[in-house]
Protein backbone atom coordinates (compact mmCIF):
# COMPACT_ATOMS: atom_id res chain seq x y z
CA UNK A 1 0.00 0.00 0.00
CA UNK A 2 3.05 2.49 -0.17
CA UNK A 3 2.91 5.62 -2.51
CA UNK A 4 5.24 6.34 -5.35
CA UNK A 5 7.67 9.38 -5.19
CA UNK A 6 4.74 10.72 -8.44
CA UNK A 7 1.68 9.76 -6.03
CA UNK A 8 3.08 12.21 -3.10
CA UNK A 9 4.41 14.67 -5.62
CA UNK A 10 1.01 15.01 -6.83
CA UNK A 11 -0.69 15.36 -3.40
CA UNK A 12 1.75 17.48 -1.77
CA UNK A 13 0.75 20.22 -4.76
CA UNK A 14 -2.84 19.15 -3.86
CA UNK A 15 -2.64 19.39 -0.27
CA UNK A 16 0.10 21.32 0.73
CA UNK A 17 1.13 24.06 -2.29
CA UNK A 18 2.14 26.44 -0.11
CA UNK A 19 5.52 24.04 1.38
CA UNK A 20 9.02 25.26 -0.52
CA UNK A 21 9.97 21.36 0.37
CA UNK A 22 11.27 19.52 -2.62
CA UNK A 23 11.02 15.73 -2.66
CA UNK A 24 14.72 14.16 -3.48
CA UNK A 25 13.86 10.36 -2.71
CA UNK A 26 10.86 8.63 -0.90
CA UNK A 27 10.63 4.57 -0.05
CA UNK A 28 9.07 2.79 2.09
CA UNK A 29 12.33 3.10 4.62
CA UNK A 30 12.67 6.84 4.85
CA UNK A 31 12.88 9.69 2.82
CA UNK A 32 15.08 12.47 1.61
CA UNK A 33 14.17 16.22 0.77
CA UNK A 34 15.54 19.82 0.47
CA UNK A 35 14.47 22.93 1.20
CA UNK A 36 16.04 26.55 -0.06
CA UNK A 37 17.10 29.31 2.13
CA UNK A 38 15.93 32.83 1.58
CA UNK A 39 15.57 35.94 3.50
CA UNK A 40 12.28 34.77 4.55
CA UNK A 41 14.07 31.68 6.50
CA UNK A 42 16.73 33.73 8.05
CA UNK A 43 15.86 35.15 11.75
CA UNK A 44 18.03 37.58 13.53
CA UNK A 45 21.85 36.71 13.24
CA UNK A 46 21.48 35.40 9.87
CA UNK A 47 20.89 31.97 10.42
CA UNK A 48 17.63 29.22 9.49
CA UNK A 49 15.18 30.13 11.89
CA UNK A 50 14.06 26.98 14.49
CA UNK A 51 10.39 26.80 13.30
CA UNK A 52 11.28 26.65 9.25
CA UNK A 53 14.25 23.18 10.62
CA UNK A 54 11.53 21.71 12.70
CA UNK A 55 9.10 22.36 9.46
CA UNK A 56 11.53 20.24 7.13
CA UNK A 57 11.71 18.05 9.76
CA UNK A 58 8.23 17.47 10.28
CA UNK A 59 7.66 17.35 6.48
CA UNK A 60 10.16 14.45 5.64
CA UNK A 61 8.63 12.21 7.84
CA UNK A 62 5.36 12.96 6.80
CA UNK A 63 6.56 11.86 2.89
CA UNK A 64 8.27 8.74 4.44
CA UNK A 65 4.98 7.54 6.00
CA UNK A 66 3.10 7.96 2.40
CA UNK A 67 6.16 6.00 1.06
CA UNK A 68 5.45 3.38 3.96
CA UNK A 69 1.44 3.10 3.99
CA UNK A 70 0.02 5.31 1.01
CA UNK A 71 -1.03 8.47 0.73
CA UNK A 72 -3.04 9.27 4.42
CA UNK A 73 -4.47 13.16 4.32
CA UNK A 74 -5.37 12.33 8.18
CA UNK A 75 -2.06 10.68 9.70
CA UNK A 76 -0.69 13.80 12.22
CA UNK A 77 1.79 14.35 14.63
CA UNK A 78 2.30 13.78 17.81
CA UNK A 79 5.32 13.80 19.03
CA UNK A 80 8.08 16.34 17.44
CA UNK A 81 11.55 16.42 19.77
CA UNK A 82 14.21 18.51 17.97
CA UNK A 83 17.79 19.00 19.12
CA UNK A 84 19.54 22.21 17.34
CA UNK A 85 23.24 21.24 17.22
CA UNK A 86 24.56 24.05 14.84
CA UNK A 87 24.16 27.31 12.86
CA UNK A 88 22.97 25.99 9.62
CA UNK A 89 24.04 28.43 6.66
CA UNK A 90 22.58 30.47 5.56
CA UNK A 91 23.68 30.25 1.88
CA UNK A 92 22.73 26.97 1.96
CA UNK A 93 19.43 24.34 1.39
CA UNK A 94 18.81 22.17 4.44
CA UNK A 95 18.75 18.81 3.52
CA UNK A 96 16.62 16.35 5.46
CA UNK A 97 17.16 12.31 5.68
CA UNK A 98 14.03 10.70 7.29
CA UNK A 99 14.25 7.09 7.97
CA UNK A 100 11.62 5.51 9.72
CA UNK A 101 12.40 3.75 12.65
CA UNK A 102 9.00 1.76 13.86
CA UNK A 103 5.87 1.36 12.13
CA UNK A 104 3.27 0.13 14.39
CA UNK A 105 -0.90 0.18 13.80
CA UNK A 106 -1.49 3.10 15.43
CA UNK A 107 1.90 4.90 15.62
CA UNK A 108 4.86 5.40 13.62
CA UNK A 109 8.07 6.90 14.56
CA UNK A 110 10.52 8.91 12.09
CA UNK A 111 14.05 10.17 12.75
CA UNK A 112 15.37 13.14 11.27
CA UNK A 113 18.52 14.45 10.39
CA UNK A 114 19.08 18.02 9.32
CA UNK A 115 22.16 19.36 7.38
CA UNK A 116 22.96 22.26 5.31
CA UNK A 117 23.64 21.33 1.92
CA UNK A 118 27.70 21.03 1.27
CA UNK A 119 28.73 19.78 4.71
CA UNK A 120 28.66 16.61 6.50
CA UNK A 121 27.99 18.27 9.69
CA UNK A 122 24.68 17.69 11.11
CA UNK A 123 22.58 21.15 12.05
CA UNK A 124 19.58 19.92 14.08
CA UNK A 125 18.55 15.94 14.97
CA UNK A 126 14.59 15.28 15.41
CA UNK A 127 12.43 12.53 16.32
CA UNK A 128 8.67 12.61 15.74
CA UNK A 129 5.87 9.98 15.92
CA UNK A 130 3.00 10.38 14.03
CA UNK A 131 -0.71 8.90 14.62
CA UNK A 132 -2.67 6.78 11.50
CA UNK A 133 -6.10 6.63 11.56
CA UNK A 134 -7.52 3.89 12.56
CA UNK A 135 -8.88 2.79 9.04
CA UNK A 136 -5.34 2.55 8.09
CA UNK A 137 -3.90 0.20 10.40
CA UNK A 138 -4.80 -2.31 8.72
CA UNK A 139 -2.37 -1.16 5.68
CA UNK A 140 0.67 -1.87 8.53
Amino acid sequence: MSATKEEILAFMALEFPQTKCVVEAVDEQGATLSHPIGVDELRPGGTVSGPVLMSVADIAIYIAILGKIGIVPLAVTTSLTINFLRKPSADARIIAECTLLKAGRALIVGEVSLYSEGSSDLVAHVVGTYSVPPNQASAL
